[in-house]
């Protein structure tokens, strides 16, 4: 496959508004970030793109959230190297509730007080800084001052960040799911690299279309990190392996979809708890009646 990198020196809050723009897009790029050039400390936006990128689009995009027009820079990607992993290394910590999220490159102290998550850039999504992972940290946080769930679910698990967390704090097996085998892989390599290798049973499933989530039911803590219109889908299947006074955590929603899948998620039998918004992102908390 044929892959280009798409950049432009902005301003940090420039940087990060494109990415989240971009971000709402599912036709104009595999990855989108921010970081700061050490060098010259100047911030850079960069989208990784099937090769020949839309440019147009993306013109169009800027002038719609920049107000102005921009040009950006386009290079080739070596098809030798792992684009999405090369597009997210040097990202700094992420602090989210009482998670401390760092990749192997990070050589500082880690914070007293904090749980720690080694968690490499990879094909599969989860590093702690999108605003979704971070609110399902922070919800997940919140969750367990409260209680201590036994049977939970991780659906859509990405690098397994969040089945990671809930090992980190709790001595119990946490089912991991994901319809993509690298994820799932991914899944049982950060496990092991974060000394929770015996609890995160992962598998690979579409949605709930697999015996063993059916098997392990009910839960009493779902988790989902995902997009709101499988989310939406999901709902009565979700409602379905909930136990009554069970949890359920989504995120990977859009500010402007919170209300349509709180309305499945009612009908489904659960009730709004929480509503966190973190830019334009939003994680759901509602609990199973």
């Amino acid at each position: 496959m044929s892959v280009d990198q798409l950049s432009i020196s902005l301003t940090k809050e420039q940087a990060y508004a494109l990415v989240d723009a971009v971000s709402e897009r599912d036709d104009l790029a595999l990855t989108a970030s921010a970081h700061e050039n050490e060098e010259t400390g100047e911030w850079v936006f960069e989208a990784t793109c099937d090769s020949p990128p839309d440019l147009a689009a993306y013109a169009a995009l800027a002038r719609q959230v920049l107000g102005g027009d921009v040009s950006f820079s386009v290079e080739p990607i070596d098809p030798e190297v792992n684009w999405v992993a090369k597009s997210l290394e040097g990202l700094a910590p992420v602090i989210a509730g009482g998670f401390y999220v760092y990749g192997s490159h990070e050589t500082g102290t880690i914070p007293e007080g904090l749980t720690p998550m080694k968690i490499d850039a990879a094909q599969a999504f989860g590093t702690g800084h999108h605003e979704t992972t971070t609110g399902c940290l922070e919800a997940i946080e919140a969750l367990l001052a409260d209680r201590n769930p036994a049977r939970m679910i991780d659906i859509g698990t990405g690098t397994g960040v969040l089945a990671i967390a809930l090992a980190k704090r709790l001595e119990a097996v946490i089912l991991a799911t994901d319809i993509d085998p690298i994820a799932v892989t991914t899944t049982v390599e950060n496990a092991v690299e974060n000394g929770v290798g015996d609890q995160i049973d992962a598998i690979e499933a579409a949605g709930l279309d697999n015996p063993e989530i059916a098997a392990r039911a009910p839960y009493d803590l779902v988790v989902a990190n995902i997009l709101a219109g499988p989310l939406v889908e999901l709902a009565p299947g979700v409602g379905a392996i909930t136990q009554p006074g069970g949890t359920a955590i989504l995120s990977g929603i859009l500010n402007t979809q919170a209300d349509g899948v709180i309305a499945a998620y009612e009908a489904a039998g659960f009730a709004l708890k929480d509503h966190l918004k973190r830019k334009d992102w939003t994680t759901l908390v509602l609990e199973k009646a």
